[in-house]
């Protein structure tokens, strides 16, 4: 019963509550992470739904299009990079939840370790390193991710400016800057 004479110590009570708000919050952020990255993933879905719906009607009707082939090879090239995009947030959102369980040992472990046996609490440092390693390795994934949707949108803008260099009258077509400028110069 030393263990529960230990507890009853207002500032050892205040220490074991102290030490498990930390990774209480960390499994907040955890939570916030999983959340967005699994709103992302369902924008990456219904883009990829959407993308094949469009890619089935353009090999429907090719002779509908005049810029079948460009169409074509841009929208095989998005559903391959959101094929890629939904593959790393998966992998970020198993991070996350790795990091979740982590965090969750690490705040049940100080628990148990700060009343049963003190010379254990290193169990708890080793769960709240790894849940740290997994939210890093999350993180990582998305920015990896988030450069691919960047990229997939500037290759979809290029082609729209394409078309519409196409279409566009001659009068257009002559307007200096393009369609957005900063100070006077043409953002790449």
């Amino acid at each position: 019963m030393d263990w529960l004479a230990r507890l009853e110590a207002p500032q050892n009570a205040l220490a074991v509550l102290t030490a498990m708000i930390t990774p209480a919050v960390l499994i907040s952020a955890c939570g916030a992470l999983i959340f967005s990255t699994s709103t992302r993933l369902g924008r990456v879905i219904d883009r990829t739904r959407t993308l094949s719906e469009r890619f089935q009607e353009l090999a429907a009707h090719p002779e509908q299009d005049e810029m079948f082939e460009e169409r074509r090879v841009l929208i095989f090239t998005q559903l391959d990079r959101q094929t890629s995009r939904a593959r790393l947030i998966q992998r970020a959102m198993a991070a996350f939840y790795t990091a979740l369980g982590a965090f969750v040992a690490a705040t049940v472990s100080i628990a148990i370790f700060s009343a049963a046996a003190r010379n254990f609490t290193w169990v708890a440092v080793l769960a709240g390193v790894i849940g740290t390693l997994y939210m890093l390795y999350g993180s990582i994934l998305l920015i990896i991710e988030s450069r691919m949707a960047l990229s997939a949108i500037m290759t979809e803008m290029d082609f729209v400016w394409k078309v519409s260099q196409k279409y566009a009258g001659a009068d257009l077509k002559t307007k200096p800057g393009g369609p957005f400028t900063w100070i006077g110069r043409k953002i790449q």
